[in-house]
């Protein structure tokens, strides 16, 4: 395809001209999807905050699994990774009391 302004050469997917940055005319250009923010949010905090990476990896997963936004692998690993350590915590909170005791 040719540019419809320099009359150079560009890919026929362009939107834009690369040489003098007039747009080409092309519509159907497809969206690109933003993600799902949540489970990466969820992933990274149930390494920090177990409990705020719990809440934020079950949302995520659920946008992942209801509209088919991407890594829902990643929100289910923050929602078990947030929910051991929280287990592990509770745990040791009730050693140290039975011991205190």
């Amino acid at each position: 395809m040719y540019c419809e302004n320099c009359g150079r050469d560009i890919d026929d997917r362009a939107v834009i001209c690369p040489h003098c940055g007039v747009a080409t005319g092309r519509r159907d250009v497809q969206t690109v999807s933003q993600g799902n923010v949540l489970a990466i949010v969820g992933f990274v905090f149930s390494f920090l905050i177990a409990l705020v990476g719990l809440i934020c990896s079950i949302i995520g997963y659920k946008k992942a699994k209801n509209e088919g936004a991407p890594y829902g692998g990643l929100a289910l690993a923050g929602i078990i990774i947030s929910s051991i350590s929280m287990g592990l915590v509770l745990f040791v909170y009730i050693l140290a009391i039975s011991v205190a005791v």
